[in-house]
């Protein structure tokens, strides 16, 4: 059996309401659950009252696979795919302060590392704009590609003049003297 290593894409996004960020994932994660891709949150709050109230406002093949996602607060997030992974796409999906987000990546991380578990995933981390204060640019050298109201983008495409402070496979920082 050929044993495959953990394959982690992660995905950024940048909102300025709870409403906008509903409205941003809403579409994307309609198009991934046609794709049968497996689907999980880790909250700081909850957002299902907007969920609800978009999802019966939209017109989306998959109401109520969208509706009984876990849009409710999320415990530590130790539950999320604790299998072997077939051959759908997985995505988790991380929305919270800064410092919630990072806790959680380096959770799961650090779980996938220490149960041997190898599976493809998304990790789309939902970060509120007005809250950031100038860390966007340290926020995308952590991040492959960017989640926005259009969908999955190369994060070059939304932010033309960014260049990647770290290099990708070891994340230490280059150019700086």
């Amino acid at each position: 059996m050929n044993v495959q290593e953990n394959k982690i894409t992660k995905l950024c996004s940048f909102y300025v309401s709870d409403w906008h960020l509903v409205t941003m994932l809403l579409p994307y994660l309609n198009r991934k659950i046609n794709e049968q891709a497996k689907i999980a949150t880790i909250l700081e709050k909850s957002i299902k009252e907007n969920v609800i109230t978009l999802v019966e406002k939209l017109n989306l093949k998959n109401k109520d696979k969208m509706v009984n996602l876990n849009w409710e607060q999320a415990g530590k997030g130790e539950n999320v795919f604790r299998h072997v992974a077939d051959e759908k796409e997985e995505i988790i999906i991380i929305n919270g302060t800064k410092e919630f987000i990072e806790a959680k990546n380096k959770r799961l991380e650090q779980y996938w590392k220490t149960h041997h578990i190898r599976q493809n995933v998304k990790i789309i981390n939902c970060y509120e704009a007005l809250a950031l204060e100038g860390e966007i640019s340290s926020i995308l050298d952590e991040h492959d590609k960017i989640l926005n109201t259009s969908g999955e983008k190369e994060i070059t495409e939304i932010f033309q003049d960014y260049q990647k402070n770290y290099a990708p496979e070891t994340k230490a920082v280059v150019g700086l003297e």
